[in-house]
């Protein structure tokens, strides 16, 4: 209904404005984390393999059916670096190369949108987390940001799956325990809370959400008419008024002769 009154009354770049203004399209701000760069992501894997360089995240892109694009200030070279992979990054420099987990380990999922909203979810915040990766093993680590993903814009056509119940995700950045950073939805996570959550989880029964859940019917059942009363009421609504004032009257009626009776 919003969305065909957006339509009939905005144009297209009124729309795109609107949009803007409620989600990122590509690129969204994020915290400066302090991290570091592998080395051999700065020269196309050509040399640097073990080394890294100091930086500080900037921001994050997001490029349809690709892998989540970070933007670095690194910090010796005054340079703003742009473009890497989540892979590409770690927290701390005592790792052992050979054990860092891959990029598709890290993002199990290609990003489902150019539009982003990037927040911090106060309830999670800093909420010591267990993720499950792909060798099946559980990776301690701790939350920092979640990105999640929509199609903003109803003046262009939805070709993406990001608003099917049964396709989306949003997408939590972790910090690792083993020194990198993943981001991850939220059914590969088991998050920690030590006087909220249990230490002995129950396993999960719950099903992959498949219904878009709708307030306006189209059966007709509930239907309004048209008037400018602020009190509105529908016609079920009228109609059981209506039956509650026949049968306060009708009880009103039944006293009232009840009364007659006992006077005789």
């Amino acid at each position: 209904m919003f969305t065909n009154l957006l339509k009939k009354t905005l144009r297209p770049k009124q729309i795109s404005s609107l949009a803007s203004k409620r989600f990122s399209f590509l690129v969204a701000n994020i915290g400066p984390e302090e991290v570091y760069v592998r080395k051999e992501f700065l020269t196309q894997f050509e040399y640097g393999h073990g080394e890294y360089e100091e930086g500080r995240w900037a921001t994050v892109k997001s490029k349809r059916e690709r892998a989540l694009l970070f933007e670095t200030m690194l910090i010796d070279y005054g340079a703003l670096y742009d473009k890497l992979p989540i892979s590409a990054f770690v927290w701390r420099t005592d790792v052992d190369p050979k054990d860092l987990l891959p990029l598709d380990y890290l993002q199990l999922f290609d990003c489902l949108s150019y539009e982003i909203s990037v927040i911090k979810k106060s309830f999670c915040n800093n909420l010591n987390v267990k993720v499950l990766m792909k060798n099946g093993k559980l990776y301690e680590g701790i939350y920092l940001f979640t990105i999640d993903f929509c199609h903003a814009d109803p003046g262009y056509l939805n070709t993406g799956y990001c608003e099917e119940p049964s396709e989306h995700k949003s997408y939590s950045v972790i910090k690792l325990n083993n020194g990198q950073f993943c981001a991850q939805p939220n059914n590969r996570i088991l998050w920690e809370h030590i006087s909220l959550i249990p230490a002995e989880k129950k396993r999960p029964y719950f099903k992959v959400c498949r219904t878009e859940y709708l307030c306006e019917s189209t059966s007709g059942r509930w239907e309004l008419e048209p008037n400018d009363e602020f009190l509105y009421k529908s016609k079920i609504e009228k109609a059981e008024l209506e039956k509650q004032e026949k049968e306060k009257e009708a009880r009103k009626q039944s006293h009232v002769g009840e009364d007659k009776n006992e006077r005789i």
